[in-house]
């Protein structure tokens, strides 16, 4: 638990001054910031050389945080996270409250409720959604573990976490899109 507790204290010293951290997610490891931070998203973007149009997704520790960057959520999704057998990432409607640059042409952003403990326990202490996209360069392969990330990856991120670094995670969460219309599309399974 204390070794948790320390790599968070560093993640938020570092997120706190707009850094940009690698971190192992519910899903796959992740390159994370603030996500009401539009100069850190930006180094995020320049990181991985992914065009802004493509949006990032961003995390947060419950439903009453998810409630707070949503204008609407729509009742469905609590289903929907209630039930999924893995960690499901929603797009919704009318984010409210995050850096302009993270939301997507269309007005929408995919969020997750993650259960992973250090995930968690990080997005609480921060009080605010944290950015997650996987830890690759864009178009090249989703690293399966953290042997699989590139150097250019390592040395371009502010701070990389100690922890689970043995840990495969062969798959990326599950997509949904939730319009505010009714309709759901399911983008990953």
């Amino acid at each position: 638990m204390e070794r948790i507790d320390q790599e968070i204290r560093n993640c938020l010293e570092v997120i706190k001054k707009g850094g940009i951290i690698l971190y192992p997610t519910d899903t796959v490891w992740g390159i994370g910031c603030d996500a009401t931070n539009a100069e850190a998203i930006d180094k995020v973007y320049k990181l991985k050389k992914r065009e802004e149009s493509k949006a990032l997704i961003c995390l947060v520790s419950n439903f009453k945080m998810l409630e707070q960057y949503v204008e609407d959520v729509p009742e469905m999704a609590y289903d929907i996270l209630k039930y999924a057998k893995k960690p499901t990432t929603v797009i919704y409607d009318k984010p409210i409250r995050i850096a302009e640059n993270l939301v997507g042409e269309d007005d929408t952003l995919g969020i997750r409720v993650v259960r992973d403990k250090f995930c968690s326990e990080l997005i609480k202490k921060m009080r605010r959604p944290l950015v997650s996209t996987s830890a690759n360069i864009s178009g090249q392969p989703t690293p399966q573990s953290f042997d699989q990330i590139s150097p250019q990856i390592l040395k371009g991120v502010d701070y990389v976490v100690n922890l689970q670094r043995s840990k495969k995670t062969p798959q990326p969460s599950a997509i949904i899109k939730l319009s505010n219309d009714g309709q759901v599309k399911v983008i990953r399974k």
